[in-house]
């Protein structure tokens, strides 16, 4: 079946000296892959290798069973150019971390357009001289992760349903989504304590989510992104590979 979307390159692999297998986000296909034939000739129709970060207009054909099969690229034409982000290395990284987190976590042929509008804002906004990077990051990673139903709303416990005392020795559990009062993270072997600025961040998180208008301090957005992180790898079971240069980013953003 022909189909054309909005598309961001999450990752490529070589095939052939002249072709490509591309995973794609797509805007209301979700994630796809698909042989770009020929793409490594300079002559394409696409001009060109398609490199990680590209963005723009798709018309694919997908497999015999969405989600699954190997489909085909026919058009790519790049309409949004991210050549900003490749500037600074603190930027790249952190937009390299957002498309693999992407692209580990989403299945094939799932739609999530919020999820793929996210993104589109969060690489524009990365590419902003003025944007704070870590920041962004971690709006992004918090965003992602409650929009594909990862991450409660962190205002109680998760395993008694008693709101959270800032008093209390807070630890966070992935596998119960959310945070665990004191009472309860005893009887939990996988979590992470949460410090002082990490409870900060998630009460400013949570109002900027309610309409106020706030921003995420240095320390704050530190302390999310390792928390979040945290949670990421522990539900797919491996570090991501970008993950490693999220507290250098923290710093220089």
């Amino acid at each position: 079946m022909r189909a054309s979307d909005r598309a961001i390159c999450l990752r490529t692999i070589d095939y052939s000296e002249t072709s490509q297998v591309v995973f794609f986000l797509t805007r209301c296909h979700g994630a796809v892959r698909l042989l770009a034939k020929g793409t490594k000739r300079p002559k394409s129709k696409s001009g060109g290798a398609i490199d990680l970060l590209s963005e723009g207009e798709l018309v694919f054909s997908t497999g015999k069973e969405a989600g699954d099969a190997l489909g085909t690229l026919m058009e790519f034409c790049e309409t949004v150019v991210h050549s900003p982000l490749r500037r600074e290395a603190c930027r790249l990284h952190a937009a390299l971390y957002a498309l693999e987190l992407a692209g580990e976590m989403l299945p094939l042929g799932d739609p999530h357009p919020e999820v793929f509008d996210l993104l589109h804002n969060t690489l524009a906004r990365l590419g902003q001289s003025d944007a704070p990077v870590a920041a962004v990051l971690a709006y992004f990673q918090w965003r992602f992760l409650r929009r594909v139903g990862l991450l409660g709303d962190m205002r109680s416990c998760a395993s008694c349903g008693r709101q959270i005392d800032r008093a209390d020795e807070l630890h966070f559990s992935s596998r119960q989504g959310g945070l665990l009062c004191g009472d309860c993270e005893g009887a939990q072997v996988e979590k992470y304590r949460v410090d002082a600025d990490t409870l900060a961040s998630l009460r400013t998180i949570q109002e900027a989510e309610a309409g106020t208008k706030v921003s995420l301090a240095a320390p704050q957005a530190l302390a999310l992104n390792r928390l979040l992180a945290y949670h990421v790898a522990e539900q797919l079971g491996k570090v991501l590979k970008m993950a490693r240069h999220v507290c250098s980013l923290q710093r220089s953003g």
